[in-house]
């Protein structure tokens, strides 16, 4: 016998999908609002101590600020790739700076965990655990992983923001002063505000080794506020993109394809005693062999 299906059921699905629909639309509308120029005031400062050492010295307190980018450079259905660049120096004659990448991704289910060390550990997870929720992936200037994590936007009240708690490498500001500790936890919040957009964290200070319990070395607050400017004070660095979007379109393809092996991930911190992104900003690795061949010698 043909099974009947209640009218009611048949709205209720249409309703759900169409509010699935609509709550997806204002997502995108969300992340996508995090493009343009910006003011940029970047606010670092250690708070909690939990070192067992007497002679223990808290990170001193980070303030800068500058002009930053937000390039839209993907605009798919499921994925919304933003390229930041930082615009420094003399206004009549600025330094153009690549700075990170976000993607989001919906309803992703490909992970690169950072695990500590320049290690990255791939996981699956399955369709289930992040139904209707946007992956962050946040990458290097070099396009390399940095960190990224699962979440679902929440638009409630008159906010709409963002959250999630992951791993991740040690911020610059940090590695080229500390070394005694090797893991960030990192605690995003991302929400748009009348303004333009704040970046909240609550980030822990890890020292992670294999086989031992995590240890908990001090506690940081980040608050970056990102102030909506005029486009045209950014032009310099939208004209760099311009100019160079082709070369770092063959980075990411690269990176791509090592990333669509799904496995896990270690990377030499230096080659030939340099980094990835020395290499990379030179004029020297523009052609694809080239770029292929030296991102190919940092994976371990």
């Amino acid at each position: 016998m043909k099974k009947i299906v209640p009218f009611v059921l048949v709205l209720l699905s249409i309703s759900l999908s169409g509010n699935a629909q609509s709550k997806k639309k204002q997502d995108v509308e969300a992340i996508k609002s995090m493009c343009g120029c910006y003011e940029v005031t970047f606010n670092f400062a250690e708070t909690f101590n939990y070192s067992k050492d007497s002679l223990y010295k808290p990170s001193e307190t980070k303030i800068a600020g500058g002009l930053e980018w937000a390039q839209l450079i993907e605009d798919d259905k499921n994925k919304i790739s933003i390229q930041h660049l930082l615009q420094v120096g003399d206004p009549s004659s600025p330094h153009i700076v690549k700075h990170w990448r976000q993607d989001w991704l919906y309803e992703n289910t490909d992970f690169y965990m950072f695990n500590g060390d320049n290690t990255w550990n791939y996981v699956s997870k399955p369709k289930t655990e992040v139904k209707g929720q946007w992956t962050q992936k946040v990458y290097q200037v070099d396009d390399s992983p940095r960190y990224e994590g699962s979440a679902t936007w929440v638009h409630v009240d008159g906010k709409n923001y963002w959250e999630n708690q992951t791993d991740a490498p040690l911020p610059r500001r940090e590695y080229t002063k500390r070394s005694d500790y090797n893991v960030t936890g990192r605690g995003n919040r991302h929400e748009i505000t009348s303004t333009g957009w704040i970046h909240d964290q609550d980030n822990s200070k890890i020292i992670r080794e294999a086989g031992k319990a995590d240890v908990l070395l001090a506690k940081e607050k980040g608050y970056n506020t990102y102030v909506k400017v005029d486009d045209s004070k950014c032009k310099a660095a939208a004209d760099w993109w311009k100019e160079n979007q082709a070369k770092w379109a063959l980075v990411r393809g690269k990176w791509d394809g090592v990333y669509a092996r799904h496995k896990n991930l270690a990377l030499e911190a230096k080659v030939e005693n340099k980094q990835l992104y020395k290499y990379l900003f030179s004029d020297d690795y523009s052609e694809e062999k080239k770029i292929d061949e030296v991102i190919e010698s940092f994976i371990k």
